[in-house]
């Protein structure tokens, strides 16, 4: 399907105003007819009468960023964009098979008009807009657990940004556009995911190139939602959307595995933190060997210069402050 916008009709205050003018005309003549008794000027004025509001029917106003796809009698005839005050065809009928729906999603907004009733009750009544926004808007899909490349349950939720490109495509190619995006985003989502770990895991590959890399989750978000935005445009080209882009909002381990999980990830860092202490401390004790040697103040064997690493390493890395003994004897 070809979309095919009409340019030509912006002529809606002339209608308006050549319909106010009929019925005026014929008002008129009703009135001349009555008084000459006229059945001419009669027949004229009930025909003007009767025909002239036919036009209004036609008349269309659109706000920027919207358009209105029109079929007649089950053809589509064109589609109208941007602000403009139009006429068509007063038989031509507005199709969006997405009026109804209702995403998590900006732009969604319910229209409800209230009707008062004689008892002092108000009744209301939902208000299809058949008009298709032409907007950017974000489209907030409920969490998906997910297991990842190695198995492990999680939790991800995207934001994708998104826009109606081709009005003709977006309401004939599919049954509707909302829903189609709501279910190929969902499972684009669960495609891309699949590849990565959670985390940064040896020997995985999630390029496809045969070669393992340092790839994750969480710490290639930005390449991950690239991919994310790439295979969903993939899916709804057909459908006339374009993805503007896609967004990681919420990711985490399953619940059933959380605390697990917290736990490897608290040992990790107790582990390089170690490290860490430990590789300073090595330093430190090389650093104070070499100044005692140099200085030469004191002379020691191998055997006190194994006795004072130890001590050392004890005092730099233990988790508690250290405890000074004292030694009244001598030295030896």
């Amino acid at each position: 399907m070809q979309e095919k916008i009409l340019n030509n009709k912006k002529h809606g205050m002339k209608t308006l105003i050549g319909c106010i003018c009929a019925l005026i005309v014929g008002i008129i003549t009703v009135i001349v007819s009555g008084t000459y008794e006229n059945l001419f000027f009669l027949i004229v004025g009930i025909a003007l009468l009767c025909l002239s509001w036919i036009p209004l029917c036609g008349l269309r106003v659109l706000k920027p960023q919207e358009a209105l796809v029109l079929t007649l009698f089950g053809k589509y005839v064109g589609t109208l964009k941007g602000e403009g005050f139009y006429a068509v065809n007063p038989f031509c009928s507005a199709v969006n098979p997405a009026a109804d729906t209702k995403l998590s999603q900006s732009g969604d907004v319910k229209k409800t008009s209230t009707l008062s009733m004689g008892s002092g009750e108000n009744i209301n009544i939902n208000i299809p807009d058949k008009k298709i926004s032409l907007k950017i808007m974000t489209l907030n899909n409920s969490r998906q657990k997910i297991n990842d490349c190695l198995g492990n349950p999680v939790e991800i939720g995207i934001a994708v940004m998104w826009k109606v490109v081709d009005t003709a495509k977006a309401v004939f190619n599919v049954d509707n556009y909302k829903e189609y995006l709501s279910l190929q985003c969902d499972s684009a989502l669960r495609n891309i995911v699949k590849v990565y770990p959670y985390d940064v895991a040896p020997g995985v590959d999630t390029t496809g190139d045969g070669v393992a890399d340092e790839g994750s989750l969480r710490g290639s978000s930005e390449v991950v939602a690239n991919r994310i935005k790439n295979e969903i445009q993939e899916r709804v080209n057909e459908a006339g959307i374009e993805i503007v882009e896609a967004r990681i909002t919420y990711l985490a381990y399953a619940p059933e595995i959380a605390a697990v999980m917290l736990q490897r990830q608290q040992a990790s860092a107790i582990i390089d933190a170690r490290k860490m202490i430990v590789d300073g401390a090595v330093g430190m004790v090389e650093m104070a060997l070499e100044r005692l040697k140099n200085s030469g103040c004191v002379e020691l064997d191998e055997e006190r210069k194994a006795a004072m690493v130890s001590n050392l390493l004890v005092v730099l890395c233990g988790n508690r402050d250290a405890q000074p003994v004292v030694n009244s004897g001598s030295l030896y």
